[in-house]
């Protein structure tokens, strides 16, 4: 049904997952011969032109497809150097059965992406523009419809379909692994935001509060005094804190 040229024995699927377009997070999820292979799960964070992101969905999969595929193409063709990321291209562990490194990852014999005909078509230009041609399928949610690129009208497969119970379960266990990742993106973010806002709290003692309390939520219910202990903090400084870290409290209350 999706015209591909053999049995995909190797399939990876890629989500996006952010909150307003912040703390944008892409997760690559591998099956192999059915089952999931978590040891070659990725996630990217989505940079977009300045750094700051991508505008939509569409944008950030061409972004994490093309690195991906970019740095696939470099290994296979053994060129030397670095990626993007600064991550040498012969940086994995030593394959015992070779002698050299082992690589990022290898070539799939399907792409599929969480979403429909934006976001296959997305993925598509992407592989097309770094010259990897591997077939790429989308999934959309709600109908369960197969997006092929280029196609004007989705495929339906049966509900009963074993290919779609595999299409599903790669779709949803992408969409679990982006959203964990994006969470703890999210939180860090919040919990730098809300402490850099605090006059007179530099990194040294930021680190060290965290340190002593392991978290902003731990902190948000010491007592001043128990804040005032932390080295380097004082009474003054831990009254500040601890007004700070209510005020942000209340406002992340509905």
């Amino acid at each position: 049904n999706l015209d591909l040229p053999g049995v995909p024995l190797r399939i990876e699927c890629y989500d996006v997952s952010h909150t307003g377009g912040e703390n944008q997070v892409a997760s690559m999820v591998v099956f192999e011969d059915g089952m999931p292979r978590k040891d070659a799960y990725r996630t990217f964070n989505i940079r977009g032109q300045d750094g700051s992101g991508t505008p939509d969905d569409t944008s950030a999969m061409n972004e994490v497809l093309t690195r991906r595929f970019s740095r696939l193409l470099a290994e296979e063709a053994g060129v030397e150097g670095e990626d993007e990321d600064g991550v040498a291209f012969a940086s994995g562990p030593i394959d015992e059965t070779t002698g050299r490194p082992k690589r990022f990852s290898y070539r799939p014999d399907l792409v599929l992406v969480d979403g429909g005909l934006p976001q296959v078509n997305a993925a598509r230009a992407a592989l097309d523009a770094v010259g990897a041609d591997v077939p790429v399928v989308g999934l959309a949610k709600r109908l369960e419809e197969v997006w092929i690129p280029g196609d004007e009208f989705p495929l339906i497969l049966p509900r009963t379909s074993e290919a779609l119970y595999l299409l599903q379960y790669l779709r949803d266990e992408s969409h679990r692994f982006a959203i964990t990742k994006h969470r703890k993106r999210r939180s860090k973010a919040q919990r730098r935001s809300v402490l850099d806002s605090i006059p007179g709290l530099g990194p040294a003692r930021q680190a060290a509060l965290l340190k002593h309390f392991g978290s902003v939520k731990r902190m948000r219910e010491a007592s001043l005094e128990q804040i005032a202990e932390v080295k380097g903090v004082g009474p003054a400084l831990a009254a500040s804190i601890r007004d700070r870290l209510a005020a942000s409290s209340r406002e992340d209350t509905p």
